[in-house]
């Protein structure tokens, strides 16, 4: 096992998103046609009327639109008609926030992350557009979350710091190019969410770590460049305890079944941290594979009788990146 450095370890908000989209294409190219195929379209049915993408539900949601994208993307179908459609839908949520719509941040990450995937594969460039008085009240709203302990809080009315916040709004500030104010006190916040077992928590007073909150602070380290040799074997131990007997990871030590979510980004970090070869592979695959519906799509879990593009971004990624490795 080879883990990485702190001075290996930094790798900017926009390099990361496109480093891992590079890396589940490599992946998904290996992986039989047919299989490819039929995920591909289940993607393209979730496309609505108005160019956005749906969940479970019939209407077009930015965060569901946002997975469907990142599909297309590492399918390399993310251009022409579908692209466009896409990038209208695109253009309508941006016109909608510049005339006072109040949105979330995740859904504020999927908006700026979409508008990149489009710029990236298809050459539609959304954000040259738009006003940079209106680029700089996103990065004020974003700013107006950052808390005393140096994290961000999910919203500016939120008083607690948010392990999976600090990620989402590094991504966003990364994707707006905007400089980070004392960085050190971001990457202090987040070291701080480290408990004893190797994981992190997502809000301070919490004792039980997470498999999502700790792939979220070590993507957070990562793009800081401040990923210790001892937090790297510490979390990796902590991943290799998260495999259930089913082959997938899950959430938390009281969670006894494994999900598709926690399966992924258990092992895009624990890859990223050099310790993949502390999991069985085969047994992972195989859960990934069970998740699979046989007319396209993926569910999140065993129990889990839908399906959605969220799941289906996770499942074709979890294969891609043991293809890949």
């Amino acid at each position: 096992m080879t883990l990485v450095t702190a001075t290996e370890s930094r790798v900017p908000a926009v390099n990361y998103l496109e480093d891992l989209t590079l890396r589940l294409a490599t992946g998904i190219g290996t992986l039989p046609e047919e299989l490819q195929k039929i995920h591909v379209d289940y993607f393209q049915s979730a496309q609505r009327e108005d160019g956005g993408f749906a969940g479970r539900d019939q209407a077009s949601d930015l965060y569901y639109t946002s997975f469907a994208l990142r599909g297309l993307a590492i399918t390399g179908k993310l251009y022409g008609t579908i692209a466009q459609q896409a990038a209208q839908f695109l253009t309508e949520q941006i016109r909608q926030v510049q005339t006072g719509r109040q949105m979330a941040l995740v859904d504020i990450l999927s908006l700026f992350y979409s508008t990149k995937m489009l710029e990236t594969f298809s050459g539609i460039h959304l954000l040259k557009a738009c006003p940079e008085s209106w680029l700089k009240q996103i990065v004020a709203l974003l700013e107006g979350c950052r808390r005393e302990d140096g994290g961000y809080a999910k919203s500016p009315e939120s008083g607690q710091s948010s392990t999976y916040h600090t990620f989402l709004i590094l991504l966003c500030l990364g994707l707006l190019e905007h400089p980070l104010e004392k960085p050190e006190t971001i990457a202090a916040f987040l070291q701080s969410q480290q408990r004893s077992d190797g994981g992190f928590v997502e809000f301070a007073p919490m004792r039980r770590s997470g498999t999502n909150p700790t792939a979220a602070a070590i993507g957070g380290l990562r793009m800081l460049g401040c990923l210790s040799e001892n937090i790297c074997e510490r979390t990796s131990l902590f991943f290799a305890g998260m495999q259930t007997p089913e082959g997938g990871f899950r959430a938390n030590t009281r969670i006894p079944v494994a999900d598709l979510l926690s399966t992924f980004t258990g092992l895009l970090t624990l890859t990223d941290l050099g310790g993949e070869d502390r999991i069985k592979r085969a047994d992972l695959a195989a859960y990934a594979q069970r998740m699979a519906d046989a007319s396209g799509g993926f569910h999140g879990a065993a129990w889990d009788e839908g399906k959605d593009v969220e799941y289906t971004f996770y499942g074709l990624g979890t294969l891609a990146l043991l293809a890949s490795h």
